[in-house]
This record gives C-alpha cells, structure tokens and sequence, in this order.
C-alpha cells in the first residue's frame, strides 16, 4: 500500500455470527486514513463494536472486502491484529491474575516477538516508552489486579501502544477514568494522531474528545447512518449524552436521533 492509501478500508461487507444468517452489520463502506481520528456513536445494539471487532479481523465476513495496513482481513488475521492495537470494553483483571503491569504491557509485542523467543532490549524498551507515555511508571512492579478500574484501563493502553501499532481502535476508552486521566489520554491521542496512527473510537462521550479535527460516524441497526467531519466546536453534550450540533447534522439522520430516544442525542 502507498502512503496515501486508507490503512483501513471496508467495501460493501456484511457480517454474521457463525450459526446465524441475521446480519450483525449491514453493506458498511468505510474507509479511514492515517492519522484520521474517528469516533462512532449511536445508540445500544447499533453495531458499534461490531464494526471494531471486523475491522480486526474477529468477526467473519460473509460478504464484501476489508483490508487493514494493507492486508486482507479475511485471509489474513493474524497480520492485521499485529499491526492493530485494540482496548476491550470494560475489560477487569481478576484479583488473583498473577502478571505484574510490566509483564502485561510486554504482553502487547508477542505479535512481533511470538510466544518462544525471549523478549530484547528493543522489547523492553518499547514497554518503558508505553509506562512513560501513560504516566504509569511506578506500578510496573504491582500486581495487575490489585490495580483500580481506571488504572487497568491505563495498563491495558499502554500494552497495545507497545506493539507499535498504525491502527487504534478503542472501545469506550474514557471508562472508569477520572477527568484528570481523560485529559492526559486525550493529549496522548492527539499526539498519536499527528504522528500518523488512525485512532478509531466508540464514546459515549462526545464532550470528552482530543482537540483535533474529529470525523464522527453513527451507526443505527448495523448500517452507517451518518458520517461527517466535525471540528471540535462543532461537538456538544446535552443533558450529559451524545449529541452533536445541529449544523453537523444532515437532515436525513432525524429517524436515527428519534430511535435513540431523544433529539438531537444519540444514547
């Protein structure tokens, strides 16, 4: 692929749960280029994770095609998950999970070094890089689990950037942070964006977004509904959910905001 190109790119694809023949998303066109920051909203079932779950090659494509960094999604997995970093909704460690945080971070370069060969010192040093961009240098000796919400949430971000990836997809990455800690990821992800890395999100949290171009996508029963370019001003909250400004939105979204269950909010 040519610098040029999208890193991420769906033509027409539909997908299904194996077993079922109802489609979980519906002929989705979508492309992302580098550094392009996306976030995707819509109200609960529309197929927002979904649609991350695809783009990392977890869910099969019954129809259309998909390439990430270049690769083809269906036939190529495993290379496409390499160069994906991708942070789970809600993810908790258990209590008893017997990692420290430094060993789960390094978990994130076994795409690059497998499961037999001994970690470098590149390796090492790309896990001290990740603890430092996160501000979590001083539990990378605590246990995982003895950790807070928030704090995993941090470990688990640092693990997928020390794989160096050129695709982020976070799925509700400002749970269970305070707003200290999604004012310093947003500045990470702002400085990830300029360098090149496409971050595509799901949020609920439209007001909690890194002060650069945004492009939003809102996703209703499996199928894109909207899709536009925003700037940060023109992204509001209301009533402290989902909205966008009147301007942002294109006329025929109004069923989509309706089935939400409150104008102009998408919940």
């Amino acid at each position: 692929m040519t610098p040029t190109d999208p890193i991420i790119r769906l033509e027409n694809v539909y997908t299904a749960y194996e077993g079922s023949d109802r489609p979980t998303l519906t002929d989705i066109s979508f492309s992302v280029g580098r550094g392009e920051f996306v976030v995707v909203g819509g109200p609960n079932g529309a197929g927002k994770t979904t649609l991350l779950e695809t783009i990392n090659g977890m869910l099969p494509i019954t129809h259309g095609t998909a390439t990430v960094c270049g690769h083809d999604v269906r036939n190529e997995g495993v290379r496409v998950r390499c160069r994906v970093g991708y942070l789970l909704q809600n993810f908790a460690f258990d209590p008893l999970t017997p990692f420290t945080v430094e060993e789960v971070v390094l978990m994130g370069r076994f795409g690059r070094i497998g499961l037999i060969r001994k970690p470098g010192k590149e390796d090492h040093e790309a896990v001290e890089k990740a603890l430092h961009l996160l501000g979590i240098e001083d539990l990378a000796r605590r246990p995982i689990g003895h950790l807070s919400g928030g704090q995993q949430q941090k470990v688990l971000l640092a693990q997928n950037l020390a794989r160096d990836p050129q695709v982020l997809l976070l799925d509700e990455p400002f749970s269970n942070l305070d707003m200290f800690a999604r004012e310093s990821i947003n500045k990470l992800l702002s400085r990830l964006v300029a360098s090149g890395i496409a971050v595509v999100i799901v949020s609920h949290a439209f007001d909690d977004l890194p002060d650069c171009r945004v492009r939003v996508v809102v996703m209703h029963d499996g199928r894109i509904s909207l899709d536009r370019e925003c700037l940060p001003a023109d992204v509001g909250q209301v009533d402290g959910r989902i909205s966008l400004d009147r301007e942002c939105l294109p006329a025929d979204v109004g069923q989509v905001i309706r089935h939400a269950g409150s104008a102009p909010c998408y919940a």
